[in-house]
């Protein structure tokens, strides 16, 4: 892969990473769009108790940090690192095929 290519995509994973990790804390407190609905028409406290609220990163923070920014900052990092693990290793995996010479190469053959 060319190298433009890997500093856009460090960029891209830094600026990501920026933004989960400080801007994240400063999100809306406000209910969500499901929670302000269910308070607005009367049935939130027939809530019952999410499936992952034992995780450790439930509730949009990591369990056992006391600095309720630091957690909420770890839990967004954690997030972006996941995701960006499971992109690379799918985009991996799709493209281990041909190299793009070979296909190009294979290409070329075709129409001859």
């Amino acid at each position: 892969m060319k190298r433009s290519v890997w500093v856009l995509i460090g960029i891209g994973l830094a600026v990501s990473l920026f933004v989960a990790g400080v801007v994240s804390f400063y999100a809306s407190s406000s209910p969500d769009g499901l929670e302000k609905v269910a308070e607005d028409k009367g049935f939130i406290d027939t809530a019952s108790a999410p499936i992952n609220g034992n995780l450790p990163t439930a509730d949009y923070g990591i369990a056992g940090v006391e600095s309720e920014r630091l957690s909420v900052g770890l839990a967004g990092v954690l997030g972006v690192v996941v995701m960006a693990v499971l992109a690379f290793g799918l985009f991996w995996f799709l493209g281990r095929g041909k190299k793009p010479s070979e296909a190009a190469d294979a290409a070329s053959d075709a129409r001859a």
